[in-house]
């Protein structure tokens, strides 16, 4: 049973507090980079209880600084692009990609910008058409290289969900919450109407699953593994969630991954990155410019309740109606939620890990290992989508 004061450890992302000095070790997507161009190159965001303002310079550099003006504490959102920075609305003040003031206008003649007064500011890198920050002290990890990110032999596409609002661990635990996809997904959907073949896909019976820690070389996570009984039978091979808050999901011919970054302790951004392989292992050429962005609409109907006619709705409705911040000393956990169990239990000694001072497990810090890090996951929704589309093929035309 997890008491009050454990869930307050888990849940709390801010600064100071020890689940949120964790997650500032993990480089964490915070948009796609489409959302930036000549024509808008500022956002204002919210990541791990921060108010940020991301923008590109004049010679496109990325940064990412901390909302209020060092100075006097306007929003750098209204400042002005130059080539070499954000100059504040209010005074003038300009600080480059990393923060450090590089201009104070109307100081006397002479007078070069302290280090102290230097904005607070994060690395960012663009990647598979996201851009990441890493918000941790000292020198940052490498960018994990996940192959969804990397691979050429296919095409990415960005989708980013309506923003969640409840608390990140809700969307993470059910990465390792196997037996949820028959109920929420499979029987809601059937029960609407639904008949293809991801609602039969996960409209049998699941008789048996099972859980694997994997500490990697590059990764440390759960893998679940599925046994469907039924007319088709099968074993997963299973899919990983990837610590601390990634999910990599085969959904489909392709392979999604899917990021939960906390805005704050009540509110959850989720990007996912969509890799459709080509058919014959060709390599596509998609320059970043190409790979489209997505924007999944709010889930509501016109009387408030959630649209239930698709799988993130489903996920949206459960976490959300949980509460803002699921109150766990009230749960009452069956044998089949072992997974949620192994992932508390790994995040709390990730946790005590920063708090001795030492770096959590799923860093990366040589190059040679994040080439491009592929996984093995369950091809059984890819074989589906095949029978799906050799059907339609031989459909006569209508």
């Amino acid at each position: 049973m997890v008491t009050k004061a454990e869930n307050e450890l888990m849940t709390r992302v801010g600064p100071g507090a020890p689940c949120g000095e964790l997650l500032r070790n993990y480089w964490m997507p915070v948009a796609p980079a489409a959302e930036l161009s000549d024509a808008k190159p500022k956002k204002r965001i919210r990541v791990l209880g921060e108010n940020l303002v991301l923008f590109r310079d004049g010679k496109g550099r990325y940064g990412l600084v901390e909302e209020q003006c060092r100075h006097r504490r306007a929003s750098l959102y209204y400042g002005f692009i130059e080539d070499d920075g954000l100059r504040c609305p209010y005074h003038g003040w300009k600080f480059d990609v990393t923060g450090r003031c590089i201009e104070q206008p109307f100081e006397p003649k002479g007078t070069t910008p302290k280090p102290d007064a230097a904005q607070k500011a994060y690395p960012v890198e663009s990647l598979g058409g996201i851009l990441f920050t890493y918000m941790g002290k000292g020198e940052p990890p490498l960018l994990p290289r996940w192959e969804t990110l990397v691979r050429r032999d296919g095409l990415r596409n960005v989708v980013v969900l309506p923003v969640h609002k409840c608390n990140w661990l809700q969307c993470q635990e059910n990465s390792v919450d196997p037996t949820h996809t028959y109920y929420l997904h499979g029987h809601t959907l059937k029960l609407m109407g639904f008949d293809d073949r991801r609602t039969q896909y996960y409209y049998r019976p699941i008789e048996n699953y099972d859980f694997q820690l994997c500490e990697e070389k590059t990764w440390t996570g759960i893998r679940k593994i599925r046994t469907y009984g039924g007319d088709r039978p099968e074993t997963e091979t299973g899919h990983p969630m990837i610590f601390p808050n990634v999910l990599m999901n085969p959904q489909g011919p392709k392979l999604v991954t899917h990021w939960r970054t906390p805005i704050d302790d009540e509110n959850t951004y989720i990007i996912m990155l969509e890799f459709s392989p080509s058919p014959d292992g060709a390599i596509v050429d998609q320059p970043v410019s190409d790979i489209a962005t997505t924007y999944v609409p709010e889930p509501f109907l016109p009387n408030g309740e959630y649209n239930l006619a698709d799988f993130p709705p489903q996920d949206q409705m459960a976490w959300e109606t949980q509460g803002v911040i699921y109150d766990r000393s009230e749960e009452y956990l069956g044998h089949s939620d072992k997974g949620i169990v192994m992932f508390r239990r790994l995040l709390k000694r990730q946790i005590e890990q920063v708090q001795a001072g030492q770096e959590p497990d799923g860093l990366i810090r040589d190059p040679a290992l994040n080439e491009c890090i592929s996984f093995t996951v369950s091809s059984g929704q890819a074989r589906e989508a095949r029978k799906m589309e050799e059907r339609k093929a031989a459909s006569p035309a209508e």
